[in-house]
């Protein structure tokens, strides 16, 4: 595999300059990577081995969309994404990360969370829902849980989505102005939206902290969404040590004959054809 390409062959870096991609250029490229992705999977079952993949970022930054293009083509079985609500009474009690070990991969699979631990870096911290000591505490002790991940067996990558304040904005409106995203928006998103250099801050400290050899940040630029997305994806391919898959040889078999079968005259409601 060369250094800047993956194994679909896919050149990677993009300039500044470069224009807003078009969906139909994207459907282009992102088939053949779907079809690495697929063998991926295939690769983790054979061989048993098990993925975290992490993704942050700021609200709007596209985590959704990079996690929807990532599995919409692969088994939900292999690909899980965990992404959790708040935490209840009883795991508000519990050591912070614990609810989120019980999610971790067995042999086989590859689990994607849409935010993860790092909302004590985070979320937590920007809006108070933890103590600044907390979050320190939590900053200090994570390269050592992480280590212990990666010394497990667990394939560890943790993305950062970085999206301007002019996108982020400009994302957030529409999310007010098309009734097909209203769900999108919370009240937490106006909260932190005006918080923009708490964010900066509490990333920052987090980087410093959490960046390490065996579990490094990566961060991607999510200004262009589809450019995003590619980009992500050929890093994450390159990034997992997987086998191209062969087509298989398959032929289909002979269909069996009607003998004597007749279509019956009753069949249940159909679906009226509106289109």
């Amino acid at each position: 595999m060369g250094k800047n390409k993956n194994k679909a062959g896919h050149d990677k870096g993009e300039t500044a300059e470069t224009p807003v991609m078009k969906r139909r250029e994207f459907e282009k490229l992102i088939k053949p990577l779907h079809g690495e992705l697929v063998a991926v999977q295939e690769w983790a079952k054979s061989t048993g081995a098990k993925i975290v993949i992490v993704f942050e970022g700021r609200d709007t930054a596209g985590k959704g969309g990079v996690i929807k293009a990532i599995t919409e083509r692969v088994s939900p079985r292999v690909f899980r994404v965990v992404a959790l609500p708040t935490p209840t009474p009883r795991e508000k009690s519990q050591m912070y990360v614990q609810r989120y070990v019980s999610h971790f991969p067995a042999a086989g699979e590859i689990v994607i969370f849409d935010r993860s631990w790092y909302n004590r870096a985070g979320v937590e911290r920007v809006m108070g829902f933890c103590t600044e000591e907390e979050s320190k505490k939590f900053l200090e002790i994570v390269p050592t849980f992480e280590r212990a991940m990666v010394e497990s067996g667990i394939l560890l990558l943790k993305y950062w989505l970085e999206v301007s304040a002019e996108q982020q904005t400009l994302r957030l409106q529409s999310r007010i102005e098309d009734p097909r995203k209203y769900w999108k928006l919370s009240a937490m998103d106006l909260k932190s939206y005006s918080r923009w250099y708490d964010y900066s801050r509490a990333r920052d400290d987090m980087f410093r902290s959490t960046d390490t050899a065996w579990a490094p940040w990566f961060v991607a630029d999510t200004n262009d969404k589809k450019r995003g997305r590619l980009n992500i994806i050929t890093h994450m391919l390159d990034q997992i040590p997987y086998e191209p898959l062969e087509s298989p040889d398959i032929e289909l078999p002979k269909r069996q004959a009607p003998d004597g079968y007749e279509e019956p005259a009753y069949s249940p409601r159909e679906v009226p054809a509106a289109y």
